[in-house]
C-alpha cells in the first residue's frame, strides 16, 4: 500500500489516495471507460482524500446515474470517479494518468483487471482488450 498523491492536468484538483499497485487495476470496455481509456485503481472511501477542488468539479451521469464521473472544469481531465457497485460496494475510481509521484516502473507492473461493461458482464473479460 502506498499514499499515491494525484491532480487534474491545471492542479486545481488535488487528492491522496491509498493505493496497492500490486492488486488489479481496472480497464473496461463500457462505453464512457473506451471513449475516455480510462485505467483505474479502486480505493475504499476512506483511503481517498480530496485535498483541493471540491468546487472545481463537475460531473456526468448517465444511465442508472449511480456512478459521478467527475472532472475539472477547467481544464476537463478526470482525475478520479465515485460509484457503488456489488462487487466494491461505495468506491473511488483513481485515474491512474493522474498520478504525480508514480514511477512508469510502477505502472508497468501494476496488474490489470480486464471488465466486459459493455456486455454487462462483470465476471467475464472481454474477448478483445489489445484497444484498452
Amino acid at each position: 500500500m502506498k499514499t499515491c498523491h494525484g491532480s487534474c492536468h491545471c492542479g486545481q484538483v488535488r487528492f491522496a489516495a491509498d493505493i496497492d499497485l500490486h492488486a488489479a487495476t481496472i480497464r473496461c470496455n463500457c462505453s464512457i471507460c473506451a471513449k475516455l481509456r480510462l485505467w483505474s485503481a479502486i480505493v475504499k472511501p476512506e483511503a481517498f482524500r480530496l485535498l483541493a477542488g471540491e468546487a472545481e468539479l463537475s460531473q456526468y451521469r448517465f444511465l442508472s446515474k449511480s456512478e459521478q464521473h467527475l472532472f475539472c472544469k477547467h481544464c476537463g481531465v478526470r482525475p478520479f470517479g465515485i460509484g457503488q457497485s456489488p462487487r466494491w460496494g461505495k468506491f473511488y475510481a483513481i485515474n491512474l494518468a493522474c498520478l504525480d509521484d508514480v514511477t512508469p516502473e510502477e505502472l508497468s507492473n501494476a496488474p490489470i483487471m480486464y471488465l466486459d461493461g459493455k456486455n454487462d458482464n462483470w465476471d467475464t473479460p472481454p474477448r478483445q482488450v489489445r484497444h484498452l
